[in-house]
């Protein structure tokens, strides 16, 4: 119900707004602004009616941003947790849920998804990013049905950019390198490609508690990417392909007899083109076809269990836009998505799933003035795996009140096909029995949304704050059981209530021009039915205070940014009781501070940066549970909620040749 109140609200917002339409751009006199900070170049919040930001590279460089997981270290709104201590896999949390409700794109097309999500964080190199967009709530059709928490879309470095070579280098504490390069050619005034190289290698093996474990495993990892750009009168190209191998090695350390190992080889083959044809500039009228393809194969070893899986999809969209008016802007187009896992565990073939996903959808915007836009969408698509259809609602409403304050709302539905083993093997690695069946129901969720942003001038400061509540209601979800069972982890349809509050303000302020602040706190309120009971999920974060500061003197030479953190307790799955009549584990996690810090100096051609994360040297005490005995079915890595490792210090050049 509370899904069609903000639906009815927001159509009754269009029509108000329809009726008081008045042309104030006209006969209003725009002040001169000068803008300084170094924060306006790297955060601005998206244009639209969707609500999220925009991270661009003066953003990004605050931190030494290795990868995709590592560049939200400054943002309130996305958390990136480690699932486990033996894998090292991580993922996002936004809006107080997993990773997989949030649709994950590289330039609008999908790309981590399946097998590969607990790694494909550290699949995006920070180095070849140029920015990325973070959209809370339902997110718009064109991409599909997917995004149910948000959307997340990473821009590369363009083969059209600048002509040369970057270089970043990249050393710390724990023996980790890494080299990056990014080369741009332009052969023609209308052809241009780029290559880009990233290689990282973990030269260290670190037990900082002395559990005999390895904190985190060692990776080493090659991605290669080559892109192409042509930019004709009416028809533009984008290509490219690219190549990942990667290799992580954990479990016990070696000097222990008959150890516990962690091995787990990972390929990734993948390639892309988009086609666009200029039909009419004066309505904006282009047709579109967007497309790519990619195979990833993954054989991991834990301990005793052996799982491989071969993963094949293919993603494909024929697009047209025009614009009727500028007030009235129509978007449609046609899809066909295609995913073939084939997986193996314990030697054994364990599941051969093949799903062909068509659909189609249109999309309306109406923008009567710049104080106020609509956008509602529509798509209906067809599963070959469930042999159904279903309908994909979504609609936004931005309205500009006065001066100084923007409102948002947001609602919408979201469907995904859930692969329980694929998306979850990482559970493996415990000694519970892990049940997970082939095929569940897909998952489907409500979310809404609504945000207020309020621009002020105080004592000749800019100040921006920021409030939002997210609700997020599931039909059908793949839950994750830690609690009916002590001796089980369960992967099974929904059987109850699942849902989610979120609510986030924050203030961002600029005290000089060279010194910004941003403050923000972030509440999760998020529950769901374990065997029958409706409990608080475990291992998430209740709430999440953070305040960074970045100051840039001397005219941006130097550069200093820091951030802290305090992340709030949560619940421990049920405990079981022990041979000797004591709980396996506490009940509740507490919460914990994390300090991170990076000074950069520019020269005119390069960078230096050096820095440190987790300065509060905070670690997860016994992250893996019953560490001395991991052939038993006491031993559990996976119930990690804090840092497995300490601090660290790293140091970089940043160069362009």
């Amino acid at each position: 119900m509370k899904h069609y109140i903000i639906l009815c609200l927001s159509v009754a917002c269009f029509f108000t707004a329809a009726a008081q339409k008045e042309d104030s751009i006209k006969n209003s006199t725009l002040d001169e602004v000068s803008i300084s900070t170094r924060r306006a170049e790297g955060v601005s919040r998206l244009g639209g009616a969707e609500n999220g930001q925009n991270l661009g590279l003066a953003e990004l460089c605050r931190a030494a941003c290795c990868n995709l997981g590592e560049s939200f270290v400054t943002n309130p709104s996305v958390d990136v947790n480690y699932n486990d201590a033996a894998v090292g896999a991580r993922q996002i949390k936004l809006l107080g849920l997993s990773g997989q409700y949030v649709q994950m794109l590289c330039e609008m097309l999908p790309t981590s998804v399946g097998a590969s999500l607990p790694y494909s964080l550290g699949y995006v190199p920070g180095s070849w990013m140029k920015s990325i967009s973070v959209s809370k709530g339902a997110a718009s059709v064109k991409n599909g049905p997917q995004s149910i928490t948000g959307q997340i879309n990473v821009e590369y470095l363009k083969p059209d950019d600048e002509e040369g070579v970057s270089v970043n280098l990249y050393g710390d504490s724990r023996l980790k390198g890494e080299v990056n390069a990014t080369a741009n050619k332009h052969f023609t005034e209308r052809f241009s490609g780029n290559l880009m190289v990233h290689y990282e290698h973990d030269f260290g093996h670190h037990d900082d508690d002395g559990d005999l474990w390895h904190d985190s495993p060692t990776v080493r990892q090659l991605h290669l990417m080559s892109r192409w750009k042509y930019v004709g009168d009416r028809y533009i190209m984008h290509a490219g392909a690219g190549y990942l191998q990667e290799e992580r090695e954990g479990g016990q350390m070696l000097t222990v007899t008959n150890p516990y190992r962690v091995l787990i080889d990972s390929r990734r083959a993948e390639g892309y083109m988009k086609h666009a044809f200029i039909l009419d500039r004066d309505h904006n009228t282009n047709i579109a076809l967007a497309a790519n393809a990619f195979v990833y194969q993954l054989d991991g070893t834990f301990g005793p269990k052996d799982y491989a899986v071969d993963q094949r999809s293919f993603n494909s969209q024929l697009m047209l836009e025009h614009d009727f008016t500028e007030d009235h802007l129509l978007s449609t187009g046609l899809s066909l998505n295609g995913d073939r896992y084939d997986e193996t565990l314990l030697s054994n073939d364990y599941s051969l799933l093949t799903e062909y996903t068509p659909g189609a959808y249109v999309q309306y915007t109406y923008t009567p003035s710049y104080k106020f836009t609509l956008m509602g969408g529509l798509r209906v698509d067809h599963s070959t795996l469930y042999d159904r259809s279903y309908v994909t609602p979504r609609m936004h409403v931005k309205w500009v009140t006065g001066d100084h304050l923007t409102l948002r709302a947001s609602v919408g539905k979201g469907y995904r096909t859930p692969h329980a083993m694929a998306e979850q093997h990482y559970l493996l690695a415990s000694g519970r029995t892990l049940t997970a069946p082939a095929v569940l129901p897909q998952e489907e969720a409500w979310n809404s949304g609504l945000s207020a942003t309020l621009y002020l001038h105080l004592w000749e400061k800019s100040v921006q704050v920021n409030a939002e509540y997210y609700y997020t209601d599931f039909l059908h979800q793949a839950v994750v059981d830690y609690d009916s069972d002590p001796t089980k982890i369960t992967i099974a349809d929904l059987n109850g209530k699942s849902y989610s509050h979120t609510l986030q303000l924050d203030a961002s302020c600029d005290i000089t021009d060279e010194l910004n602040i941003l403050a923000a706190f972030r509440y999760n309120h998020v529950r769901c039915t374990y065997g029958g009971v409706l409990m608080e999920k475990p291992l998430q974060s209740r709430y999440k205070g953070l305040v960074t500061v970045g100051w840039k003197p001397m005219m941006g030479i130097w550069q200093l940014d820091v951030t802290l953190s305090l992340n709030g307790g949560g619940r421990m799955p049920t405990p079981y009781t022990l041979g000797d009549g004591s709980a396996s584990w506490d009940k509740e996690f507490p919460a914990y501070p994390q300090l991170s810090a990076q000074l950069t100096r520019e020269f005119r051609h390069f960078s230096v940066y050096i820095g440190g994360e987790n300065l509060t040297g905070y670690r997860q005490p016994n992250p893996i549970i019953n560490a001395a005995t991991p052939w038993s079915a006491d031993f559990e890595p996976t119930l990690v909620w804090g840092p497995v490792h300490g601090m660290m210090v790293y140091a970089g050049i940043r160069a362009n040749l």
